[in-house]
Parts: structure tokens; sequence; C-alpha cells
């Protein structure tokens, strides 16, 4: 049976199972079972179609081939996780994401730092990433901190916008009420306006999850120690190693994956409050 034939026949089958899987929307394991079933049916269909059309592996290799050159180069893979994502994504994530929050919090206080602070914000976020980078990479040098700096950059101004429209949520009504019960400011804004934010901060810290971990990458092509994922992909690229830049992608979109669900897990823990966390 031919490569392609083989892969027809898989999709076929799978596409079956999903539908039969489909009819339960409402279990927890089919839902998980629908999404494994896609993903190793993609698997399947990408290695099937590489070797039945015989594509060259410098154009797309096979998943069996990014798996065994992963396995045989997780220290290297480890290395540039730590120095990509520990280093640069994450202080530079924590970092952006806390200076955000305080900020929101003295916008929603102070109503010339919205109507000055905000729109510069605007003017800001959209800068061209490829343009900021090499400029912050020669400030703070070739080493994470010129990444987590880029990351900052990054995630800052999304994550201000979602925390100051959060700070707003809690009504006039509401907020006349904690005046009715003499609460100052900082009461008002731990009972009330905080917690009222919590889903919107969350929202936020979601977004920049993948901004953090995409500028991280970025930055490190503009300048980086010999180590880091950014800096292995543009190396490997030139090298013609198609099977070690895909094996970094997998590690970027593993810890990219793991990084939003553990937020993602906090914030269920947090807002289950929230409408939108009951079942």
């Amino acid at each position: 049976m031919s490569w392609l034939l083989l892969g027809t026949v898989f999709w076929v089958g799978a596409l079956v199972l999903n539908l039969r899987l489909a009819r339960h929307p409402g279990s927890r394991a089919a839902r998980l079972a629908v999404a494994a079933v896609f993903g190793v049916t993609l698997l399947v269909v990408w290695e099937c179609v590489v070797r039945g059309l015989g594509v060259p592996g410098v154009i797309l290799p096979p998943p069996s081939a990014i798996a065994a050159r992963f396995a045989a180069s997780t220290h290297i893979l480890w290395v540039d996780f730590v120095q990509t994502f520990v280093k640069g994504a994450l202080s530079g994530y924590a970092m952006g994401c806390g200076a955000a929050v305080l900020t929101a919090i003295a916008v929603d206080r102070f109503e010339f730092l919205k109507r000055g602070l905000l729109p510069v914000g605007n003017f800001v976020a959209a800068l061209p990433i490829i343009g900021t980078a090499p400029i912050l990479v020669m400030w703070f040098g070739f080493d994470w901190q010129s990444k987590a700096a880029v990351v900052v950059a990054m995630v800052f101004f999304p994550m201000l916008v979602n925390t100051v429209q959060g700070l707003e949520s809690a009504t006039a009504m509401q907020r006349d009420l904690m005046r009715t019960w003499s609460a100052g400011r900082g009461q008002t804004l731990m009972k009330l306006t905080l917690p009222a934010a919590m889903p919107f901060i969350f929202n936020g810290l979601k977004i920049c999850t993948t901004l953090a971990l995409i500028g991280a990458i970025v930055a490190e092509f503009f300048g980086s120690p010999i180590r880091g994922m950014g800096f292995r992909i543009s190396t490997e690229v030139g090298r013609l190693a198609l099977d070690m830049v895909w094996a970094e992608i997998t590690v970027a979109a593993l810890a990219g994956s793991a990084f939003y669900g553990a937020v993602a897990l906090i914030e269920k823990g947090v807002t289950f409050w929230h409408p939108s966390q009951r079942g």
C-alpha cells in the first residue's frame, strides 16, 4: 500500500471516529479524544504525504525525522529552552505584566493619565517588533536582558489596556455603595474594582503568554549568545537542517501551550465566581 493511500485511509477512519465522538459534546473525555485524534491524524497524514510525494527534507521533513532529531538533541534543546523561555520570556512577562497592572491602577485613579498615556500606548503597541527589537538589543546587550526588554515592550500595553478596562467594569451603583459604607480608595480597590477586573486581567495574561515567547524568539534573531531558540533556528536554517528547526518549533509550541494552560488553570481557581468559569 502506497504512502498516499495509507494516509487517505487513516484520514477517513479518523474522520468517522471523530464524528462519532462529537455526538457526546458534554463529555470531557470525548472532547479530549477529539483533539487527540485530530492531532494524531495531522501527524500521520503529514508523514504519509511527505514520504509519498518524496518531498526533500530541506523543504519539509517528516514528523518521524523531527522526532528522531528531537530525541537526539534534548541537551541542546534544554539549554535553548532555559535561555529563551525561562530567562527571556518569563522574566520579561513578569516585569511587563506586573508594571502594566500597577500602571493601570494609577490610570484608573488619575484621569489625566488615561487621556495622555493610553493614546501613547496604542501608538507604541503598533510599532513592529522587527524594528524595535534591534534597538533594544543594542541598548541592553546580547544576553537575555535584551530579550526580556523586548518582551516587556510587547506585553506591557496589551496588559495595560485589558486591566484598565477591567478596573472600569465596576458599575457606578457598586462604587456608590462602597462610599455609603465609608470605604476608602484602598478598600474600594481591594474589595471591588480589583476583583471585578480579574477576568480582564487574566484575559490579558493569557494573550501575553504567546506574545512573550514570540518576542523572546524574534529578539534572538538580532543578537544572542550561542544558545537560545531564535539563535538555533536562524543558525540551522542557514545549514539547511530543517529537522532541528522543527524540533525547536516543537519545543516552543509545547512551552507556549503549557504556559497558557497554567495561566488558564490559575484563572479558573481565582475567578471561579465568574459566569465564564461555571459549567
